[in-house]
């Protein structure tokens, strides 16, 4: 976790100016970074290995991976689990995203997608993908897949087939690990696994023009798997205007304002 902060932290350093080649183009701009501030704090499952997270209709749906893999419906105020659906010992789940009357969930290395009504996590059927699915979030028109790597993939909400990619790239250089993804006002959060970073991504570009730096919400991680119980779970409320995140298996889900950018 410490590694990859660093590397996140080295490339936001000053770049120095290339005294000897004053036709090369400028260093990259700075790109902002934004703490936070705690809102609220609300119970969260401590056994939920957290792997997609989405505000609905006043209540949390969340994925959860290892075995059993879950898909469920969650009360925001006490954590309570109001359903919950699991998946086939084979699958470790992985991202998942509500639209229009769908949930879609994926899984790591199963290269399967499961289909769910949402209000009562009915399965609704399946679809394929390559590679391995990590986060998914959508616009208004096409589902934003995460993969592990450096690269965003983009698939039609209907027929479920890829249309496009684009690769994410901090300062010029490509930065992978992304992993749990939520939509917010024309640009894409992504968790970056490991860290306690979120970046901001353009989709347009790829380009992360955001960061958020997370250290310290929440320092006391006694008991939890130092490796394994990392930031993961972003949740936006458009119409509350109110961010959501967690880790896997964190006690607590916060709700948080942004401050800055510093």
């Amino acid at each position: 976790m410490r590694r990859a902060g660093l590397f996140l932290l080295l490339l936001l350093a000053p770049v120095p100016a290339l005294a000897q080649a004053p036709a090369a183009p400028p260093a990259p701009a700075a790109i902002p970074v934004y703490g936070f501030e705690i809102v609220n704090r609300y119970p969260h499952d401590p056994r939920a290995f957290t792997q997609g997270l989405e505000f609905r209709n006043g209540e949390l749906l969340e994925s959860t991976g290892r075995n059993p893999s879950t898909v469920r419906r969650v009360r925001l105020e006490d954590g309570v689990v109001l359903q919950r659906r699991d998946l086939d010992s084979a699958y470790f789940g992985e991202g998942l995203t509500a639209f229009g009357d769908r949930v879609l969930t994926l899984t790591w290395k199963g290269g399967k997608g499961f289909i769910w009504g949402p209000d009562d996590l009915e399965p609704k059927g399946e679809f394929t993908y390559a590679g391995e699915g990590w986060g998914l979030t959508h616009d208004t028109e096409r589902l934003i897949l995460s993969d592990g790597t450096a690269t965003l993939r983009f698939l039609d909400p209907h027929t479920l087939a890829e249309t496009g990619q684009v690769p994410v790239t901090l300062r010029g250089q490509p930065l992978a690990r992304l992993n749990e993804l939520e939509w917010i006002e024309g640009q894409v959060l992504a968790n970056v696994w490991q860290t306690d970073f979120i970046v901001r991504i353009d989709p347009a570009t790829g380009r992360v023009n955001g960061i958020v730096d997370l250290t310290g919400l929440m320092p006391d991680r006694s008991g939890l798997d130092p490796t394994d119980a990392v930031l993961n779970g972003i949740a936006w409320d458009p119409d509350g205007r109110r961010l959501f995140v967690t880790g896997k298996n964190w006690p607590i889900l916060f709700e948080i304002r942004l401050t800055g950018p510093r």
